[in-house]
C-alpha cells in the first residue's frame, strides 16, 4: 500500500478515525506522518501497552525493578517475555503472577477458564453446576437454623432433578 498523502513510499502508518458511526481510514508514510504530527515515539505495540513496557517513562507503569525480575529456572525476564511472547517454563506462571493476572484479564476479559459446553450436554451440565451450588446453600441454612429457606431450597433441588432426569432421558426440558 502507498502512501495516501506523497504517492511514493510505503504506507506504514494506518490511521482509523469514526465520527458519528463513519469510518475514515488515512495510510501514510513515516515521513509524512511525521510531518502531519502523527509521530509516534518508537515502536509501539498491544503487548507493550497492557504490559506498561516501552521504554518511554510517560507510558511505563510497573517500575524498573519489576522489568528485571527473572523465573529462577529459566531465567527469563519479564522483558524477554514482551519479545518471544511465551514463557520458558511453568514456573514463568508464578514468577510474573502479578503481571499476567491483569494481562489475561484485560486479553479475555476474566481470569478463570470456564470452557466451552458441548450443545447436547448443556442442560445437564448446567443443571449438575446448579444442583451443586443448590446443595453449598442448603447446608449453610441448614447450619445457621434458616429452615423455611432450607425448605424452599429443597424444593428447588427436587426441581432441578426431575429436570436433569428429563434432559438425560432425552425428554424435553
Amino acid at each position: 500500500m502507498v502512501c495516501e498523502q506523497c504517492g511514493k513510499k510505503p504506507a506504514t502508518v494506518h490511521l482509523t478515525q469514526v465520527i458519528d458511526g463513519e469510518v475514515k481510514k488515512l495510510h501514510l508514510c513515516e515521513s509524512c506522518a511525521a510531518s502531519t504530527g502523527f509521530d509516534l515515539p518508537g515502536n509501539l505495540s498491544v503487548t507493550d501497552i497492557l504490559l506498561g513496557i516501552d521504554g518511554d517513562s510517560a507510558l511505563t507503569t510497573k517500575p524498573v525493578a519489576s522489568l528485571q525480575r527473572s523465573c529462577p529456572t529459566c531465567h527469563m525476564r519479564r522483558s524477554d517475555f514482551k519479545k518471544a511472547g511465551q514463557f520458558g517454563c511453568p514456573d514463568c506462571y508464578e514468577t510474573f503472577r502479578e503481571e499476567l493476572n491483569p494481562l489475561l484479564r484485560a486479553m479475555h476479559h476474566g481470569d478463570r477458564h470456564v470452557g466451552k459446553i458441548p450443545t447436547r450436554q448443556g442442560v445437564a451440565v448446567r443443571t449438575n453446576a446448579e444442583l451443586a451450588e443448590l446443595e453449598g446453600r442448603l447446608k449453610e441454612a441448614i447450619a445457621s437454623e434458616r429452615f423455611e429457606e432450607a425448605a424452599r431450597i429443597r424444593d428447588t433441588i427436587r426441581a432441578c432433578r426431575a429436570r436433569l432426569g428429563k434432559a438425560e432421558s432425552g425428554e424435553e426440558a
